[in-house]
């Protein structure tokens, strides 16, 4: 799976090293470093990651192999 969490964890917003995003979520730096390799991540830690970043988890983590299609609603 991949994500977006070294590009966030780099921006100036953010400007993190993977061991202080580490201590912030309170996981592993090997953890954060898997990720970013493209582990993917449990859902509570997809979670954790997403809140701490403001960000919807489908806007950090994608598969380029599966097509998103959005849908109005009352539409099938």
């Amino acid at each position: 799976m991949k994500n977006t969490i070294k590009y966030l964890r780099r921006s100036p917003e953010f400007d993190l090293t993977q061991q202080e995003l580490a201590e912030e979520l309170g996981v592993s730096r090997s953890t954060i470093h898997s990720i970013e390799s493209g582990a993917t991540p449990s859902g509570h830690i997809m979670l954790k990651i997403s809140n701490y970043f403001n960000r919807d988890a489908r806007d950090i983590f994608f598969d380029d192999d599966v097509a998103h299609v959005e849908h109005k609603r009352g539409e099938k």
